[in-house]
C-alpha cells in the first residue's frame, strides 16, 4: 500500500485491509485515475477535433453503430464530413459563447422538433475549477439511405479539443429550456420555506425523486473533506430499508473522487451492467494517456464504483454534488432499481437544482451562523465591559466567563509565566502542545481543531494519559508565546454506520468485496477522541476577543510601564536625596578621626591608631561610593540632549580621558573602518566610551599573553521588536582581555558589583558597566555582553585572552553618513 493511500485511509482501515488477501486491494480504488479510464458509456458516442482544423484527434469505437462511420475512418479526417460544415460552425459558436460565462454551462436548442440544427440558448453555471465551457446541441445526421437521425450533443473543451458527446434524441423531442424551468421554479419554491439545513436537504431529496422518477433519493453531508458521510435526508419507495440517519466511510468516496464531484455538478450512470466501449487510440499521441473525460457525460464508471453499486442492489445513478465556498459539501445521490436513462432536459434540470441547493444550503447556514454570533457577540459585550471595568491588574488573574464564552471546558491566558486558568484545571500535556503550534501559527489568526490527537498520531487513550484535550482553539498575541486558547474534553459520539469503516473489505458472496451497505447490518460504534466541533461563530467571535484583549494589554502594559517610571523616578529622587544626605555625616566622621589622630596622636597606642586610621578609610571609601551613586542617580533625572554626532570625534574625546590609562596597560585602540554618525546625548555617549576603554585597560590580558587590543565598530543589526528587515546601528567595543565567565554576564551589570576584590585590577567601586547601561537605557537602546569575543573579522583572537565585547544601541538611531 503506498505511503498516500495510508495517510488518507484510516489507520483502523489501513489493519483492517491488511487483515484480509490480496484479492481485493482498497487502496486501488484511492490510486485509480478515475478521469482517464479510456471509455464511455455504450448508450452514447464520443469524438474529440481540434477546433482549428476540425481534424479528429479521438473517438469512441461504437460509432459505427450509432453515427453511422466507423471509429477508424473517423481519427485523423475532418469532423465536418460527419456533421457538415454548417453544424460544426455552430459547435463553434456554443463553444464560444458559453466560453464568455463563468464555468461551464448548459446550452438548449429551440422547440421545434425538426433535424435542422439549432442555435443555443438558456444556460447554468457549473462547479468551480471544471472543465471549459460546454453545451447541449440539437444535432441531426443523415444515413446512406437519406434517414435523418437527432441527436442530442453535449460540446465541451479538454485542453485544445472540443469534445463532442452524441445521444440519440428521446421520443418526446430535442432539450428545451421552458420544459423543465417550470418543474424547478416550483422545486425551488419549496426549498426557500425551509428553516434549516435538513428540512431543506428533505425538501430537496422529494423534488429530486419527482424530477428524476429514481426510487430512492438521499442527501449526503461529509464529515470534513476527507471524512466520511451521514444521510441526513430520504426520499424512497415502499419495500426499500431506510439509510436515514446511517454513516457511510469515508472509503466509499475516495479523494479523486471527491474532487471529480466538486468541478462537475452532475454525473449519471445509466446502466452499471454496461458494456464500456472504449476509445481510438486508447493512448493518445501527444501525451501518452488515454483522453481525459474529467468533463464528460458519457465518461465511463470505475469497476470498483460499478462493484459497489452492484453490492446495495443499484441498476442506476445519479449524483448531484452540494458545494459550500467552493469546496465539496456533500450529494444529493439517486439510485434507480432497473437501468434509468435520463434526457439532457431533465440532467440540465437536476444541475440547475443542485446550483439553486448549494446556494439555498449556503444562505440558510448563514442565517443560523448570523443568529449563532448575535448570541456570542451579547456575551462577549457582557465580558469586555466587566474586563473594562476593573484595573489592569485584573488579567492577570482567571477571567470569569472566558470558558463559557464559547461553551468550553477551559480556557487560558498565557503571558509569559503567568497561566490564569478560568474552567478545568490546565490540562497536563496543553501548555506544552501550544507552545509548539504557538511556533508556526499566524499572529491573531484563529487554529481550531475538534480532534487534537488525531492531528498528532495519538491514539484517544494515550492522548487522554498525556493530557492532550481532543478539543483545542487559539489564537496567539505575538511570537513570545503570549496565547488565548481554549480547549474541550472528549465528547464520545455514538454513530450507526452502514458497514463497518474499521472494515470497509470482507468476504462476502462475491469474494472479497466493498461491503454491501445498508440498515440491515447496521454497525454501531463510537467515536472517540473528538470534541463537541468549534462552529464558524464562535471562531469569529475569539478573534473579536482576542482584538479587543489586545488592546487591553497593551493598556496595562503601558500602565505598568508609567507605574514602573514613576517607581524609578521616585528611587532616583531617593537615592540622590540619600547620598547627599549622608556625605555630611561621613565627612564630620573623618574630620573628628584626623582631629583625633593629630591632636593625640602622641599618647595613644598603635592599636588605636590602626583603627582610628581604618575609620577614616573607610569613611572615605563611602564617600567615593556615596559619589557613584548620586551619579547614577543623576542619570535618571537629567534630561538628554540629542544631536547628530560623529562616533569617530567621540571616541576622539573619550581617549583624552581614558587614554592614558590604554597607554599604560600598553593597550592599542583599533578602529576597522570610518565609524558613522549617531543621534545622542554627546557627554553621555563619551562617558560610555570612556567607561568602556578604562575597563579594557584594567581587564587587558597578562603582558606574557601577546599584544594587546580594543576595537571599536559600528554593525547593523536587526531592531528588537521592530519591522522585519529593519536595522538599527550596534556600537561594539571589543577587546582581547580576561573576558568575563558567562555566568556572571548579568552581575556585572548591576551597580557595586566587580568581578575582583577592589583592591584587584586597579581597583573601583564597580558602577561601570551599571552607568553605560543606565545610560543606554535612556536612550531607549540595549546592552548585551559577548565573551569569549570574536575579532571583527570574526575570528578569535590570536593573542591576549579570551576578551569581552560591549554590544549597545541607542534607541532608534539608525547609521547616517
Amino acid at each position: 500500500m503506498s505511503d498516500e493511500v495510508r495517510g488518507w485511509l484510516s489507520p483502523k482501515a489501513v489493519a483492517a485491509e491488511a487483515g484480509v488477501s490480496q484479492e481485493f486491494d482498497l487502496s486501488q480504488c484511492v490510486r485509480e485515475p478515475i478521469h482517464l479510464l479510456g471509455g464511455v458509456q455504450s448508450y452514447g458516442a464520443l469524438i474529440a477535433a481540434r477546433p482549428h482544423d476540425a481534424v479528429v484527434d479521438t473517438v469512441s469505437r461504437n460509432t459505427d453503430e450509432l453515427l453511422g462511420r466507423e471509429a477508424a475512418e473517423l481519427v485523423g479526417r475532418p469532423v465536418t464530413e460527419l456533421i457538415g460544415e454548417d453544424q460544426w460552425a455552430l459547435v463553434l459558436e456554443s463553444v464560444e459563447a458559453a466560453a464568455g460565462l463563468e464555468g461551464p454551462a448548459v446550452v438548449s436548442a429551440p422547440a421545434s422538433g425538426d433535424s435542422a440544427a439549432a442555435p443555443a440558448s438558456g444556460v447554468s453555471a457549473a462547479a468551480p475549477g471544471g472543465p471549459a465551457a460546454s453545451g447541449v446541441l440539437a444535432l441531426s445526421l443523415e444515413s446512406e439511405d437519406g434517414r435523418v437521425r437527432p441527436f442530442d450533443v453535449t460540446v465541451h473543451r479538454v485542453a485544445e479539443l472540443l469534445v463532442l458527446e452524441f445521444e440519440p434524441r428521446a421520443a418526446d423531442g430535442p432539450f428545451v429550456f421552458q420544459n423543465f424551468y417550470p418543474r424547478v421554479r416550483r422545486a425551488l419554491h419549496r426549498l426557500q420555506g425551509a428553516a434549516d439545513v435538513t428540512e431543506c436537504c428533505a425538501a430537496a431529496v422529494r423534488e429530486v425523486q419527482a424530477l428524476t422518477g429514481y426510487d430512492r433519493v438521499v442527501a449526503y453531508r461529509f464529515d470534513g473533506a476527507d471524512g466520511p458521510g451521514q444521510v441526513i435526508a430520504e426520499a424512497r419507495n415502499e419495500g426499500r430499508e431506510p439509510w436515514l440517519g446511517l454513516w457511510f466511510p469515508a472509503s466509499d468516496i475516495p479523494p479523486q473522487a471527491r474532487r471529480l464531484y466538486a468541478r462537475n455538478w452532475i454525473r449519471v450512470i445509466g446502466d452499471v451492467d454496461d458494456a464500456t466501449v472504449g476509445l481510438l487510440p486508447e493512448l493518445r499521441e501527444g501525451t501518452g494517456e488515454p483522453l481525459d473525460l474529467s468533463g464528460s457525460i458519457l465518461r465511463t464508471v470505475s469497476g470498483y464504483h460499478l462493484e459497489y453499486l452492484r453490492n446495495i442492489g443499484v441498476a442506476s445513478s445519479m449524483s448531484v454534488s452540494l458545494l459550500h465556498d467552493g469546496e465539496l459539501w456533500g450529494l444529493i445521490a439517486c439510485h434507480g432499481d432497473e437501468p434509468k436513462r435520463l434526457t439532457p432536459e431533465v440532467r440540465a434540470a437536476c444541475e440547475f437544482f443542485g446550483i439553486a441547493l448549494s446556494l439555498q444550503l449556503a444562505a440558510v447556514a448563514e442565517r443560523e451562523q448570523a443568529d449563532e454570533l448575535s448570541g456570542y457577540r451579547r456575551a462577549l459585550a457582557t465580558l469586555l465591559a466587566r474586563l473594562s471595568a476593573q484595573a489592569p491588574e485584573a488579567l492577570a488573574e482567571p477571567v470569569p466567563g472566558l470558558a463559557e464564552l464559547l461553551h468550553a471546558d477551559g480556557a487560558v491566558l498565557l503571558r509569559g509565566a503567568e497561566t490564569p486558568t478560568p474552567g478545568d484545571p490546565l490540562p497536563a500535556g496543553l501548555r506544552g502542545l501550544l507552545e509548539r503550534l504557538a511556533d508556526t501559527a499566524p499572529v491573531g489568526e484563529v487554529w481550531s481543531s475538534d480532534r487534537v490527537p488525531e492531528l498528532l498520531g495519538l491514539e484517544p487513550a494515550d492522548a487522554q494519559a498525556q493530557g492532550v484535550p481532543p478539543g483545542l482553539l487559539f489564537l496567539p498575541f505575538n511570537r513570545d508565546g503570549d496565547l488565548l486558547a481554549w480547549w474541550r474534553h472528549e465528547l464520545p459520539a455514538p454513530r450507526e454506520w452502514a458497514a463497518d469503516p474499521a472494515r470497509p473489505v470482507r468476504t462476502g458472496p462475491s469474494g472479497e468485496r466493498l461491503t454491501p451497505r445498508g440498515s440491515s447490518a447496521v454497525h454501531r460504534a463510537t467515536v472517540r477522541g473528538r470534541s463537541a466541533p468549534w462552529t464558524p461563530a464562535q471562531r469569529v467571535v475569539a478573534g473579536e476577543l482576542w482584538r479587543e484583549m489586545s488592546g487591553l494589554l497593551s493598556g496595562r502594559l503601558a500602565a505598568r510601564n508609567a507605574e514602573l517610571a514613576r517607581t524609578n523616578e521616585d528611587l532616583d529622587s531617593f537615592a540622590h536625596a540619600a547620598a547627599h544626605d549622608l556625605k555630611e555625616p561621613l565627612r564630620g566622621i573623618s574630620n573628628a578621626a584626623a582631629f583625633i589622630v593629630e591632636d593625640a596622636g602622641a599618647v595613644l597606642d598603635a592599636t588605636s591608631l590602626r583603627r582610628l586610621t581604618t575609620v577614616r578609610r573607610l569613611a572615605e571609601r563611602m564617600d567615593g561610593l556615596l559619589d557613584s551613586l548620586l551619579h547614577f542617580s543623576l542619570l535618571g533625572q537629567v534630561g538628554l540632549e540629542q544631536e547628530l554626532l560623529s562616533l569617530d570625534e567621540v571616541v576622539d574625546d573619550a581617549l583624552l580621558v581614558a587614554g592614558d590609562r590604554l597607554a599604560e596597560q600598553g593597550v592599542t585602540l583599533v578602529r576597522p573602518a570610518p565609524l558613522p554618525h549617531l543621534r545622542a546625548d554627546r557627554a553621555r555617549l563619551r562617558e560610555v566610551l570612556e567607561n568602556l576603554f578604562v575597563n579594557a585597560a584594567k581587564y587587558a590580558a597578562d603582558d606574557a599573553e601577546g599584544e594587546r587590543r580594543v576595537w571599536v565598530e559600528a554593525v547593523p543589526v536587526a531592531e528588537p521588536g521592530g519591522a522585519a528587515g529593519r536595522e538599527v546601528t550596534a556600537v561594539v567595543v571589543r577587546d582581547n582581555g580576561i573576558g568575563i565567565p558567562p555566568e556572571q554576564h548579568e552581575d556585572v551589570l548591576q551597580l557595586f558589583r566587580r568581578l575582583h576584590r577592589r583592591e584587584e585590577r586597579g581597583g573601583g567601586s564597580g558602577v561601570g558597566l551599571a552607568v553605560v547601561k543606565r545610560i543606554v537605557e535612556r536612550h531607549g537602546g540595549r546592552l548585551w555582553l559577548e565573551s569569549p569575543a570574536t575579532a571583527p573579522d570574526g575570528s578569535r583572537p590570536q593573542s591576549g585572552g579570551p576578551g569581552t565585547a560591549v554590544w549597545f544601541t541607542l534607541g532608534g538611531a539608525v547609521e547616517e553618513r
